[in-house]
């Protein structure tokens, strides 16, 4: 049974000019990032750069529609590596600009051609978040379904990644929070994985402990001290990529798709809604077992007791990110059971690793109680 995989190396420097150079970046490369970095870090190069800037294509996460768009613009244009440098929705496009490409993205997603990588990956996070720069996932909203969908491949891992902390010190303070709260759930959903190994789990442990710690340190010294240790969470939501690159997510992010694709709610923000709501469904539908390992890591980072842990974590995160309910978001109640319905139909993928299995009637419960 396969343990653990890690496919791109792994590079860490202080600043952008470094990683230019130990990189020999070249009109040869395709480079997806926003206007203000490439601005920054580009434009004193006297190079002509194949560059892309998605959010002139449509704002938000991304969309089949918006990558269709992009690659009909990109045709003729020839390129040997693809340089993503930015959030998860940059990174997310950029994997699947290294594919021998369909006519529509949709067709990637939904593997109706092969997936065949054709060229060199390069990814630079600017949050700490997603941990897409060591997996093997892409995640896009496929319109005409009206929910994301994540494509699973191993041609879609970098062949490098690069961490420059010097790339997210000017992080807005919102942004800082919804993103590493997402890779705080990728560490936990992934320790909780039934497909998690000794070796992924040193990764959620350690991301976990990172975060929490972290968060703790920016309550206590107050908001703008994030900046002062961004290092640090840029390493722990690489950890926490690595960890769930390998164990998965499960329903904490199934739950979410939906809410993000119908209301456009921020990926970390919705995944937050249903984070301890989801766990605490777990603790009570199967109270013995690895769950009691995670309530017991959290009691030990956080320094309280293991019946209060979820409870603590809780207090803690809205310290960050207050909780709200689903219907402030516009949600509708009849969309309690459509939302379920939709989950049940499209992310098998991610509900195969949750710690029990949940059917519709857990769904609709937990969409009720958030409701």
């Amino acid at each position: 049974m396969k343990q653990f995989l890690l496919v791109p190396e792994i590079h860490k420097v202080d600043t952008f000019e470094e990683f230019y150079k130990e990189f020999d970046v070249n009109e040869k490369d395709l480079i997806l990032t926003i206007e203000p970095i490439f601005d920054t870090y580009f434009k004193d190069k006297n190079k002509q750069f194949n560059v892309v800037f998605p959010e002139k294509y449509a704002l938000g996460e991304p969309t089949d529609e918006m990558i269709d768009k992009i690659l009909y613009d990109l045709r003729g244009i020839q390129y040997n590596r693809v340089i993503a440098i930015g959030g998860g929705s940059i990174v997310d496009i950029a994997k699947l600009f290294v594919l021998k490409q369909a006519q529509r993205s949709e067709q990637l997603f939904l593997r109706e051609v092969p997936i065949i990588k054709e060229k060199s990956l390069i990814i630079i996070p600017t949050t700490c978040g997603t941990g897409s720069e060591v997996t093997n996932i892409s995640i896009a909203l496929l319109t005409k379904k009206n929910t994301k969908m994540g494509l699973a491949d191993n041609a879609l891992c970098a062949d490098y990644t690069v961490l420059i902390p010097e790339l997210l010190v000017k992080l807005p303070y919102k942004v800082f929070v919804t993103s590493s709260v997402d890779a705080l759930i990728h560490a936990a959903e992934s320790f909780l994985s039934p497909k998690a190994s000794g070796y992924s789990e040193l990764f959620s442990i350690k991301a976990m402990e990172m975060i929490i710690k972290g968060y703790m340190d920016v309550i206590k010294n107050g908001q703008e001290h994030f900046r002062n240790i961004i290092e640090d969470f840029l390493v722990a939501s690489n950890y926490a990529g690595i960890a769930f690159g390998n164990a998965g997510c499960a329903a904490v992010h199934a739950m979410s798709y939906p809410l993000g694709g119908v209301y456009h709610v921020p990926h970390g923000e919705a995944n937050y809604q249903f984070f301890i709501e989801v766990f605490k469904y777990y603790k009570k539908k199967q109270p013995i077992g690895k769950i009691e390992k995670i309530e017991k890591l959290f009691a030990n980072i956080i320094d309280c007791s293991e019946e209060n842990a979820f409870d603590e974590l809780e207090k803690i995160l809205n310290n960050l990110l207050s909780l709200r309910p689903l219907r402030e978001y516009g949600m509708k109640k009849e969309e309690i059971i459509t939302f379920s319905e939709n989950v049940m139909a499209t992310q098998q993928r991610l509900l195969g690793n949750n710690y029990v299995a949940f059917d519709k009637e857990d769904l609709i419960n937990i969409y009720s109680n958030l409701f």
